[in-house]
């Protein structure tokens, strides 16, 4: 068997890291397997899908390095769907409904239940307009079962499920009809997808044995992601989106290796290494079905470690984005010291703003720790005094600063570290020093003297 798996999102919103994770799985089978992996975008919901989110889908896949092999919108197929609908209708698999959802509430309330379609419509004489909907006719009788490769076996009683809709009264068809006819008609074998997806199965596989299928695909329904408290990942409570992720300067390696952790490991428990690797251990009957933690705080070790390895023409690549106006040729001397201090490389701004910007407010708590000690004024005077005149040269303000500690025998480099960077740790301050206008660093330090 050829293994063709999809990923599917819905262009409703951007690409968060439950889809992205998705999508990463079905993309290392396909690679572990030699496979197809088709991105398919699921914008049947018209009134919610924008173009603009397919652009922002897509970039976010091809950032994290996943490429599929074919691309489909179910947009452009509408007529097949509504074909496959229409033949429903013909051979009395489906049937016309014109119940508004008040109307089913209103009969669900009376029979003493909480909701659910009760199959009203399914001997009327109901004609397609305005407000009609078309239902699928579920069997009244038998199951429909799967063995899961996650869940293992997995089966729901057809005279529980409802009549569903299949088409909507606009005249769009749903996605669980575009759903099964696209899974039968592009030949997928495996779905790979969240467990929150597990209860629109049945609805799918009677779609399809509807369809003429004989066959059903593999399914693995992935561990739900959760958050410290154990809840699963909200976009309204938790940071999912991946642009984000990239924007806050995380490697797209790094994230994608993060990723596969979650619900996947390897068999030696080496988490970090090449894509090449993982590929060749990947095996979906490996993952876990228990839910899977994002810890923010193993994804910034992951982030830093894969900061650390990258060579210099690839950091500076990497951090572009994220240096603001520091001249190139200071950070191309500073990049070692800032690489091997960044967890992300949007803390790059917080290492340089002081060069090449106002210098931040000390905190408090510094500023009583190290200017309030005995003899910091006098260091502070005999620095102002000394720059005043000497060479504008890293060596000479090393010479002139550390020089003035030993003079006076009291540390000198912090005081003017926290008066002119407005931190008390940071980059080694002599070279960055230099590359500042004299005044500026001089009058940094006179406010510093003032304030005490």
């Amino acid at each position: 068997m050829t293994v063709r798996v999809r990923f599917s999102p819905a262009p409703t919103g951007y690409l968060h890291v439950g889809g992205a994770r998705s999508a990463l799985f079905n993309w290392m089978y396909a690679r572990h397997t030699g496979g197809t992996f088709i991105l398919r975008i699921e914008d049947t919901d018209a009134e919610r899908s924008q173009p603009h989110l397919i652009d922002a889908i897509r970039d976010n896949l091809q950032w994290l390095g996943l490429d599929w092999d074919e691309e489909y919108r179910q947009s452009d197929r509408f007529h097949l769907y509504r074909q496959a609908a229409d033949s429903f209708l013909e051979r009395g698999l489906a049937y016309y409904c014109d119940c508004s959802q008040d109307a089913v509430k209103a009969r669900a309330e009376a029979r003493g239940e909480s909701g659910g379609y009760d199959g009203f419509c399914r001997e009327r004489d109901v004609q397609p307009g305005d407000g009609v909907v078309v239902r699928f006719r579920t069997p009244d009788e038998g199951i429909v079962a799967w063995d899961d490769v996650i869940r293992g076996h997995v089966e729901f009683e057809n005279s529980l499920l409802e009549d569903f809709v299949i088409v909507r009264s606009s005249g769009v068809p749903m996605f669980h009809v575009a759903n099964a006819f696209d899974d039968l008609d592009m030949g997928i074998t495996h779905v790979v997808r969240g467990e929150d997806l597990v209860n629109t199965v049945p609805r799918v596989l009677l779609l399809r044995r509807a369809l003429g299928a004989t066959d059903q695909p593999v399914f693995a329904h992935l561990p739900l992601i959760v958050n410290e408290k154990r809840q699963k990942l909200s976009k309204r409570r938790d940071d999912v989106s991946v642009g984000d992720y990239a924007a806050r300067g995380f490697l797209p390696e790094a994230m994608r290796n993060y990723l596969l952790t979650l619900g996947w490991g390897p068999k030696d428990d080496i988490e970090i290494r090449s894509i090449g690797e993982f590929i060749e251990q990947f095996e979906l009957a490996d993952i876990n079905k228990a839910p899977a933690f994002f810890d923010i705080k193993k994804l910034e070790h992951f982030n830093a470690t894969y900061i650390r390895a990258l060579d210099a023409e690839a950091f500076a690549a990497a951090s572009v984005p994220f240096r603001g106006s520091i001249p190139d040729k200071l950070f191309t001397a500073l990049a070692p010291e800032i690489q091997n201090r960044l967890v992300r490389l949007n803390e790059i701004s917080v290492l340089v703003d002081w060069i090449v910007g106002d210098a931040p407010e000390p905190d408090a708590a510094d500023w009583q720790k190290v200017m309030t000690k005995p003899g910091v004024a006098d260091v502070l005077d005999a620095v102002i005094a000394g720059m005043a005149d000497c060479a504008w040269t890293p060596d000479a303000l090393e010479a002139l600063v550390l020089g003035v500690g030993t003079d006076l025998n009291a540390k000198s480099q912090l005081p003017v570290r926290l008066a002119v960077t407005g931190r008390r740790a940071g980059l080694p301050l002599f070279e960055p020093l230099a590359a500042i206008d004299r005044p500026i660093v001089i009058g940094r330090l006179r406010a510093a003297r003032a304030r005490m």
